[in-house]
């Protein structure tokens, strides 16, 4: 392998010109040759740097529109010839194919034309050839080609130049082919991708993913784990793209906890308040205000509260600040805060604050990996939502309109609760709630367990269960943990239905005047 590498020629092609002028000209004062072409090269002439044209290296013009233009054999030639390899020296020499020594180039903004929603054409116009061409040239010779796709490396590559007179060392050559491959491999991710969903090919022959701009974290779930936040080129609203205001640097299980949370309130149009503790909700809430919607939901289990995580759907003003931060909190998300809201909050230095700027689509389609030994488990993220009018009475009481509404409530806070799930309602509130369960009937108890101690915290005589709701994530099995959700005080169920007892489970609630809705959709989380 060769040290170290002397560059004396360059070839810049770049889409992103962030900081294109400055490597240009510590180029130009380092006496390289640069070639370029298209809007990079006006942009370098426009500064006045001395560039040679890509058509007039390789004597043949730029055609079909700029599709062709470094796709020759001058320009790959002199990026795949291995210095080293007497028949490569011949053949450049014989066909006057001059050595590139560094390659800068970046890609067509595909995954922004994605973004922005362009036109299938414009989509299919905004994938790159020639630059993931040459990227991967000169990748493979970084013996004797050194390649940047990013523009937070020129420094990097202007650092090296300079301790080396001119020179880049076979490990930064290394380490710049690294990242090379791993780009062209998610921009070529990112298009498979775009294809499959615009054809709808749900689950495609070869699956891809890609994420880009790693956050290093401290550790993961444990501190003997290591871990780091990938973006993704999806712009959902959410943690991925929300802006940090203030607080301590966010944890892996932070990171896992706030993105359930926000999931949860998204679901919701009216105002809605969730605490979430290891990514199950310990209250949620709606109400009129974000601030009703918080004490109803903190209600719940004030206890497990302690460390949570806060998430609204509507902007925080400084009434709901002054109230949360009462209780010790990790991360609070919402779309916006108010000013007040933001002074209150600035007196908990450590209180992560982020701010996300909207809701994401609870119905938008996408797709969530799971890593197995020798595999991976690719579905939908749950984007199923039941709708009154396909709501199924089973039972002979028919519910109340306010048992309705929280029967609806509750069982979209379930689809969010780790399963086996049982979560209790009660006038837009949860009042009980049992997760991660091996036994439904144990999910019962336990949630009905928390509402008496919940009730027992507000010094209420009864149960916060006693004339509430219960949802249940997947049908009861067997009648206990109907039964048991029935002492707790429940009047009205709502389950999936699809067991071979439904017939003996809808008996039971009607032999306790128990009214009881089937839903036909299950919503097992894992």
């Amino acid at each position: 392998m060769t040290e170290m590498v002397l560059v004396k020629r360059a070839l810049l092609s770049v889409s992103d010109k962030s900081g294109l002028i400055d490597l240009a000209l510590a180029l130009q004062a380092s006496d390289v040759e640069i070639l370029s072409t298209g809007g990079t090269a006006a942009t370098l002439r426009k500064a006045g740097i001395k560039i040679v044209d890509v058509a007039e290296h390789t004597e043949f013009p730029e055609i079909m529109g700029g599709r062709v233009k470094t796709l020759h054999p001058k320009i790959h030639g002199g990026l795949l010839g291995v210095r080293s390899n007497d028949e490569h020296i011949d053949a450049m020499e014989l066909h006057g194919i001059p050595p590139i020594d560094l390659l800068v180039c970046n890609l067509y903004p595909f995954e922004e034309t994605v973004a922005s929603r362009g036109t299938y054409e414009d989509c299919v116009e905004n994938i790159d050839i020639g630059g993931p061409a040459m990227i991967r040239a000169a990748a493979k010779n970084h013996d004797s080609v050194a390649v940047l796709v990013d523009p937070s490396d020129y420094q990097i590559l202007l650092d090296e130049l300079k301790t080396n007179n001119g020179g880049i060392s076979l490990s930064i050559r290394q380490s710049f082919a690294a990242k090379a491959y791993a780009r062209t491999a998610a921009y070529d991710s990112e298009i498979a991708s775009w294809f499959s969903k615009e054809l709808g090919v749900v689950q495609p022959n070869r699956v891809t993913f890609s994420g880009h701009s790693p956050k290093i974290l401290r550790y993961g779930e444990n501190p003997h784990q290591t871990a780091a936040f990938y973006q993704s080129s999806n712009q959902r609203f959410g943690v991925g793209t929300a802006q940090q205001v203030q607080g301590k640097e966010l944890s892996y299980n932070n990171l896992n906890d706030t993105d359930a949370a926000f999931e949860l309130v998204s679901e919701f149009d009216q105002p809605v308040v969730a605490i979430i503790k290891h990514a199950n909700p310990c209250g949620v809430a709606v109400e009129s205000s974000i601030l009703g919607a918080y004490k109803k939901a903190l209600a719940c289990d004030p206890v497990s509260a302690f460390g949570g995580i806060i998430a609204a759907n509507e902007m925080i003003d400084g009434e709901a600040a002054l109230e949360m931060v009462n209780v010790f909190t990790e991360v609070i998300i919402a779309p916006d805060f108010s000013a007040e809201a933001l002074e209150v909050f600035s007196q908990k230095k450590s209180l992560r604050i982020l701010k996300t700027g909207g809701n994401p689509d609870p119905s938008e389609r996408s797709m969530i990996f799971k890593p197995l030994s020798g595999g991976i488990l690719v579905q939908d993220r749950d984007f199923g939502q039941i709708s009154k009018s396909n709501l199924k009475v089973v039972t002979k009481r028919q519910p109340t309109l306010q048992e309705l509404e929280d029967l609806t409530f509750a069982f979209l806070v379930a689809k969010h609760v780790k399963s086996n799930a049982i979560v209790y309602a009660k006038n837009g509130a949860t009042v009980g709630v049992g997760a991660g369960q091996m036994s439904r009937v144990d999910s019962s108890r336990i949630a009905a367990k928390k509402a008496k101690e919940a009730a027992d915290a507000l010094g209420l005589a009864e149960t916060l269960t006693l004339g509430s709701v219960v949802a249940s994530d997947a049908f009861f099995p067997f009648s206990d943990g109907l039964l048991t959700a029935v002492e707790a005080g429940a009047t009205s169920v709502i389950q999936p239905g699809g067991s071979i007892r439904d017939d003996e489970i809808i008996a039971v609630a009607d032999d306790n005047d128990v009214a009881m809705i089937m839903t036909g959709m299950r919503h097992f989380r894992h």
